[in-house]
């Protein structure tokens, strides 16, 4: 992320109050993107809580049970979506928080790399500043696997959850980071993907599914969305702008 170095890289918080709905969510941070490489804004972060929707991935559709799998995610009231971005499965709900950061960048594929590992290390700091024991990586039977997964512990140690998912689309001049911080009710989530994946004939370890509440008891979006930007502070001066400066 080709920063000049902490308080020297200026970015622009947006909190949008209200989900667009499912689609129209995942298509606006496309178009911010577009707005990026076209000069029109400058690094932008944008928060937000998502109406209920599973995201598949481009080879889940190719698979014979797609369409069960789909009308399971309606069943239980989630919208199923397909992404551009890679990876398998993933579901969310107004229990998360959605980060979008998007930044122009003349020579965004030269580090697109790199972004995984810094994002991930940002979010496992964010989520250890409210009491998680949280770290980068897979852990085994995760639903939509990822190497820089952030996961976490209870502070007394015990089994280890998938608690944040990230995703990255590049373009020529600039990039959008995606990221799901999976906060409060993860019943809900779990059991979507448990009846998604089923049909999907994937195997994954429902255990894994989980949310930072599971782990902290008490914590909600609204904390974990302070403690992120507490945590951004140490990278980045922030400005705060209107959602409606967006053009939504």
């Amino acid at each position: 992320m080709h920063h000049a170095g902490p308080g020297s890289h200026t970015l622009t918080v947006v909190r949008q109050e209200e989900s667009l709905g499912a689609a129209r969510d995942l298509e606006f941070g496309l178009e911010l993107l577009a707005k990026a490489r076209a000069g029109d804004i400058g690094p932008t972060l944008r928060l937000y809580r998502p109406a209920p929707t599973v995201a598949f991935g481009q080879r889940d559709t190719r698979l014979p049970g797609f369409d069960a799998a789909a009308q399971a995610c309606r069943d239980n009231g989630f919208e199923p979506l397909i992404r551009r971005a890679g990876g398998r499965a993933a579901a969310y709900h107004q229990g998360t928080l959605v980060v979008d950061h998007i930044e122009p960048d003349a020579d965004a594929i030269a580090g697109s790399k790199s972004r995984f590992g810094y994002f991930g290390e940002l979010f496992a700091e964010t989520l250890r500043s409210i009491g998680v024991q949280a770290a980068v990586g897979e852990i085994p039977g995760e639903y939509c696997p990822g190497e820089y997964s952030v996961h976490g512990s209870a502070p007394a140690g015990g089994p280890q959850v998938k608690l944040v998912g990230t995703a990255q689309r590049v373009v020529s001049g600039g990039w959008l980071f995606s990221s799901v911080i999976v906060v409060e009710d993860s019943a809900p989530i779990r059991r979507v993907l448990t009846e998604s994946y089923a049909a999907l004939g994937l195997e994954w370890d429902p255990a894994t599914a989980g949310a930072v509440n599971d782990l902290v008891p008490g914590v909600d979006v609204a904390a974990v969305e302070d403690a992120l930007l507490a945590t951004y502070t140490g990278h980045a001066t922030l400005n705060t702008a209107a959602f409606s400066s967006l053009g939504a």
